[in-house]
């Protein structure tokens, strides 16, 4: 039963207790409960690890205690370690051991050799180059990495405050609380130059100062938005899940720091364990007296509340997002008037991302300064990316901005697939651009990519090799980009359709002479004239594609093929020397379009030919190529 803190003093004794207790557990065992790991199985890893603990006797607090067991062992759900692509994971303290792919049948060894004997088990580390990696920091893919939003992630119980006060947390808001002025509060983020880490880059102290500005509102909101629309990002569900209070954190401070005194939290209902585990959080917080009424007896007062959305990518722009708040259809409005003078519920808004308010505890804990250290000067600290596409090692990655892109692709991801030439990565989401080989030593920061026609958006990376058709990327973003668009100016719903027409008939081998001029006509109106920003991005995926690919558009249009046999409608099959006459492919084409004798080279009759591949994936030599 938590008891209410009221006063600094009492939080202060309060966490003491809590950091010694941290100190005295013999041994952690962190079973990764992101929701990858949890897909893999993990829950039902950690399951087995708790009964056969219990089984053996062995004392295991399952969450930090005052006052734990004596040699006693952590188990403990964690959040996201990052590292995907060899989940599900389990971490070992002290001695930082990373254990991977693991499964229920390895726990018994985890128990006895590990958990016991304190020995590792070589069979389940990461080994790469014929290296075994034991520690978890010593991995290539962490190695390269500097992690402070995402510091805890994997490192703690996600669902105890006790841990989090542990490791320091809320500190930063009793110092807030007790030692700042709202004013003092803005200006240490403002001179930290943090920018919303959502994708435009607004500084954030700028936006706090312009809602503080509203004296004469009674009331003023802190929205935080958690919608993450993006195919392929993951960063603020992973940050949401793994570090809950971090954000809580972060949000209650620019309620003190703008003297807003309610917060809601929009986080799409696809996230359910984000949504979960940050329920448990606020209702800590506020059993402890961190949220609500008088907050540790300083007179302020701050309350949370998460919405659920509906996964409209619409919401994650401002005033679409507060539309759907107060339960209206999301759609943006035409500003001015801005959130920050009138946004939620007509009253003046502060409206920052998850990662953005994440990196504000540290701010205030460490400085402005401390903050600069990393990054550039007009980007200054670190950024999450959701590395996902053909790279070898896929996961949520942290690096200082300004990291080009050869680092994060070779150095953090290892390469790309299947020892495939690498073509181009897809930045920013829908509304990012394609990045190629030219752009790979460019720093990865705001300004830069601005510069070349991409945006880091909210840092989805979606890595493509050689056998990328690059007509099909940008179609793919395209449709996406018009089943998500709310319908409501005429540029956007209208254009992006066009487009997509136009991409899908080139795709289909019916593209004709003007297709290439079409598009880029169509681009420059969206981007002009659409009301919100998802309209003004939303040809960004064809422009870049056509800027650094205009010769695969041009094949499909006037070739009448894709070089990378990606569509279907474009491509021939072909039997190749290779072929052994086993006759398989024959037996396999379901309208009889291959013809040969046995032991002598088949051949492909493409009036008959209905491009299914069935020959090509029964083929047991690899003779049939698309062309």
């Amino acid at each position: 039963m938590r008891t209410k803190i009221r006063s600094l003093d009492e939080f202060r004794a309060l966490q003491a207790k809590y950091i010694a207790a941290r100190e005295t557990e013999k041994r952690k065992v962190l079973v990764c409960c992101g929701t990858g790991c949890v897909a893999g199985g993990n829950l039902n890893v950690y399951q087995e690890l708790k009964k056969q603990m219990d089984a053996r006797g062995i004392a295991c607090e399952v969450q930090l205690a005052e006052e734990p067991a004596g040699d006693s062992i952590g188990l403990k759900k964690s959040g996201c370690h990052g590292f995907c692509e060899m989940g599900p994971l389990v971490r070992i303290e002290p001695e930082g051991w990373l254990y991977t792919k693991c499964k229920v049948e390895d726990v018994e060894e985890i128990v006895e050799k590990t958990i016991v004997g304190g020995e590792f088990i070589e069979r389940l580390g990461y080994a790469k180059g014929g290296t075994l990696h034991k520690r978890q920091e010593d991995i290539p893919f962490y190695k390269k990495q500097t992690r402070r939003v995402l510091e805890h992630c994997g490192h703690i119980d996600a669902e105890s405050i006790e841990e989090y006060l542990s490791i320091g947390g809320y500190t930063a808001l009793t110092k807030c609380l007790f030692d700042l002025s709202g004013e003092e509060i803005i200006k240490e983020v403002t001179d930290s130059g943090l920018r919303g880490r959502g994708g435009a880059g607004f500084p954030a102290g700028k936006k706090w100062s312009q809602v503080a500005a509203h004296t004469e509102e009674p009331i003023k909101y802190i929205v935080c938005n958690g919608d993450e629309g993006d195919p392929g990002a993951f960063m603020d569900r992973s940050c949401m899940e793994g570090d809950p209070h971090k954000v809580l954190e972060g949000m209650i401070i620019a309620g003190v720091a703008t003297g807003s005194t309610e917060g809601y939290i929009y986080v799409r209902a696809e996230y359910p364990m984000a949504v979960h585990r940050l329920t448990i959080a606020i209702e800590q917080a506020e059993a402890l007296g961190l949220l609500g009424d008088d907050i540790l007896g300083s007179g302020k007062n701050f309350h949370m509340h998460i919405n659920c959305g509906a996964g409209a990518f619409v919401c994650g722009e401002g005033s679409a997002m507060t539309a759907s708040i107060e339960g209206n259809r999301g759609m943006p409005r035409t500003k001015p008037p801005r959130s920050v003078d009138k946004g939620l519920f007509g009253r003046p808004t502060c409206l920052n991302n998850v990662e953005t308010f994440a990196n504000v505890p540290d701010i205030i804990k460490k400085g402005a300064t401390w903050f600069r250290s990393l990054g550039t000067e007009g980007s200054p600290g670190t950024k999450a990316f959701a590395l996902t596409g053909n790279v070898v090692n896929t996961g949520l990655i942290e690096v200082p901005m300004g990291a080009t892109m050869r680092e994060v692709v070779y150095d953090i991801g290892g390469g790309i697939k299947n020892g495939k030439a690498f073509k181009a990565v897809q930045i920013g989401g829908p509304s990012g651009g394609c990045l190629t080989e030219e752009h790979m030593d460019l720093p990865m920061d705001f300004d830069s990519l601005k510069k070349v026609g991409a945006i880091i958006g909210s840092g989805g990376l979606v890595v493509m090799d050689e056998d990328t058709c690059m007509v099909s990327i940008a179609q793919f973003f395209m449709n996406f980009i018009c089943e998500e668009s709310c319908g409501k100016c005429t540029p956007c719903r209208e254009g992006t359709t066009r487009m997509n027409d136009i991409l899908t008939r080139i795709t289909e081998g019916k593209g004709k002479e003007g297709d290439i001029a079409e598009l880029k006509h169509l681009a420059k109106m969206i981007q002009t004239s659409s009301l919100c920003g998802l309209g003004k991005t939303a040809p960004n995926p064809v422009l870049s594609t056509l800027q650094n690919f205009e010769d695969e558009y041009r094949e499909h249009i006037f070739e009448k093929k894709c070089r990378c046999g990606s569509c279907k409608d474009l491509a021939n099959f072909v039997i190749t020397d290779k072929c052994i006459g086993c006759t398989k492919c024959a037996r396999n084409c379901p309208v009889g379009a291959i013809t040969g004798t046995v032991r002598q080279k088949h051949v492909i009759d493409t009036t008959k030919c209905i491009k299914c591949g069935a020959c090509k994936a029964g083929c047991p030599v690899g003779a049939i190529k698309e062309g």
